[in-house]
């Protein structure tokens, strides 16, 4: 574990201290090699956690996303190089520290085994992100996106801070390994559907669960490109993994609690996924997406099944990866044209061929073609959810079908069509660009050969 984290650390001195020429090639050749020995942390392993220290452990649900949050760190780095070009070297260094701050938070809600610790990194990740939205967002809209997202994190984060003080006068314990040892106290009464519903609830505004969303599209259309790829990638993860690990705490969800939040996970996905067709804005339409995918997350996390939660898994880690690629190509199409509006920047194949190869490439793994991991996860899903009640398969069909819908309509809005008559030269697509979108998608088609590294599984 810590031969992972101490070198997260040691980037804020490189960070810091590298000679303005080399500022960008040691932060990203540092965190590219700390994304190439986590790695490691996919191996398969015989016992439950992996290394188990007293307060973190790797096991099958953690160490995907772990391994993802490293991949990603070198990857924002890349993206924002474009955007901070123009400022000044001291800003730079701010932004590439505050990026790297995230880093171990994130690393330690993934592996922590100790729910205060857990909650305690969960809300770290909120600062560096709201820096990063407030700062260096593109409008001034920026300033509500950041306290949409503050005030929704907030007011859910602090229910699940007194059910986990609560659980801890219960049990006199807070570690996940011995919670799962003691006798289920989260039993069928007021108080303990109360406490159940705190501890979910945080988790179903960071995942976003449908009607609790609103921040999300606000956050990720103000945010720069390294915040939008860290929001889609990595902090709706946290919302996901956190619900994973609390329901497998509670033996069985009550009844009451297990309806409305299926009910309103799939009738989510279906409303985003309608919502995302009728968007002029290219950032929100890839945002809304991702509420629809997490939806699917949502449910299958709440029923509980072997199948749901492998599915979730691999769902978690295909969606991070795509969004995240298909942020990068907006952001690419933004810096060229300077418009998010669809029908402004329409018919860019022609200028841009081989943008337009990643574009297809994105686009066919977001609407989850075969053989991609995205298909083979929205299938355990709703054959996990069929399983669990039949009339779930008319939602989640109309709503796979309506991702196909929209994920045409942005292929189709931003690459055909004829040529707005004010794009006369564009600047050409660079290697920095095309070495972004192949580390994004390699390890999307790399996973299509051995999915079970991903699905949690993997014992």
């Amino acid at each position: 574990m810590l031969k992972i984290i101490l070198p997260t650390i040691m980037l804020l001195p490189t960070a810091l201290l590298s000679p303005q020429k080399l500022l960008w090639m040691n932060t990203t050749s540092h965190s590219l090699l700390i994304a190439f020995i986590s790695l490691q942390w996919l191996t398969p392993t015989y016992y439950p956690n992996k290394n188990l220290t007293q307060w973190t452990g790797i096991d099958q649900i953690s160490s995907p996303l772990l391994v993802l949050s490293c991949w990603l760190l070198p990857l924002m780095i890349m993206a924002s190089q474009n955007h901070l070009q123009h400022e000044p070297s001291t800003r730079k260094r701010i932004f590439i520290t505050s990026l790297i701050t995230i880093q171990p938070f994130i690393i330690l809600a993934f592996s922590t085994t100790e729910l205060m610790l857990f909650y305690i990194s969960f809300e770290a990740t909120l600062i560096p992100t709201l820096i990063l939205i407030t700062r260096w967002g593109n409008q001034p809209e920026r300033l509500s996106a950041g306290i949409y997202l503050l005030f929704y994190t907030l007011i859910s984060s602090l229910p699940l801070l007194i059910a986990i003080l609560h659980l801890h006068t219960q049990t006199g314990t807070l570690h996940l390994t011995m919670l799962k040892l003691t006798h289920p106290t989260l039993t069928n009464s007021w108080t303990n559907l109360l406490s159940s519903l705190a501890l979910l609830t945080a988790f179903m505004v960071k995942a976003p669960l449908y009607g609790l969303h609103l921040w999300l599209p606000k956050a990720h259309v103000e945010a720069p490109i390294a915040g939008s790829m860290l929001l889609a990638a990595l902090l709706l993860k946290l919302g996901g993994y956190g619900i994973m690990r609390v329901t497998m705490l509670m033996n069985s969800i009550p009844n009451s609690l297990h309806y409305p939040f299926l009910t309103l996970a799939l009738w989510g996905a279906l409303m985003t996924s309608s919502i995302c067709l009728r968007q002029t804005d290219l950032k929100s339409l890839i945002a809304y997406s991702s509420v629809s995918h997490m939806g699917l997350v949502i449910a299958a996390s709440m029923i509980q099944t072997h199948w749901s939660f492998a599915g979730a898994m691999i769902l978690m880690i295909s969606h991070g990866l795509t969004s995240s690629m298909l942020f990068c190509l907006a952001n690419t199409n933004y810096e060229r044209t300077h418009s998010r509006i669809l029908i402004l920047t329409r018919g860019l194949q022609p200028l841009l061929p081989l943008m337009s190869t990643w574009w297809l490439l994105a686009n066919l793994t977001n609407m989850a073609l075969p053989p991609t991991t995205n298909l083979m996860a929205e299938l355990s899903i709703m054959i996990a959810l069929f399983n669990w009640s039949a009339f779930t398969i008319m939602l989640t069909g109309a709503a796979t079908l309506l991702t196909a819908s929209y994920t045409l309509y942005m292929l189709l809005m931003t690459q055909r069509g004829a040529l707005p008559t004010y794009l006369t030269s564009i600047q050409n697509s660079n290697t920095r660009e095309h070495l972004l979108m192949a580390l994004h998608i390699i390890p999307l088609l790399l996973l299509i050969l051995k999915p079970q590294l991903i699905s949690g599984t993997l014992s």
